[in-house]
């Protein structure tokens, strides 16, 4: 299992979220502690200006970017739609 950090960029910007989309996040971010759930949550490396950090999809629509602290540690970036990466 993975223990969750939170930049405080993240926390600001998930406040900001509805609350059907703030759910949704949750329950991803639940997921995303279990390695066995990446593929389900299509969680990629990132090239370019944000080479070394990782995104998955929360829906469609939303990305969450977040780097790895440890082995066991991921602490979330950033949340947006494709925006996010720029």
């Amino acid at each position: 299992m993975l223990t969750i950090s939170f930049k405080p960029s993240f926390l600001r910007k998930m406040n900001g979220l509805d609350v059907a989309l703030r759910e949704e996040v949750i329950e991803k971010i639940n997921l995303l502690k279990d390695i066995k759930n990446h593929r389900l949550l299509k969680v990629h490396k990132l090239h370019g200006p944000l080479a070394g950090a990782y995104s998955f999809s929360v829906n469609y629509k939303t990305r969450i970017v977040f780097e790895y602290v440890s082995k066991t540690e991921v602490a979330l970036l950033s949340i947006g739609d494709h925006d996010v990466y720029n």
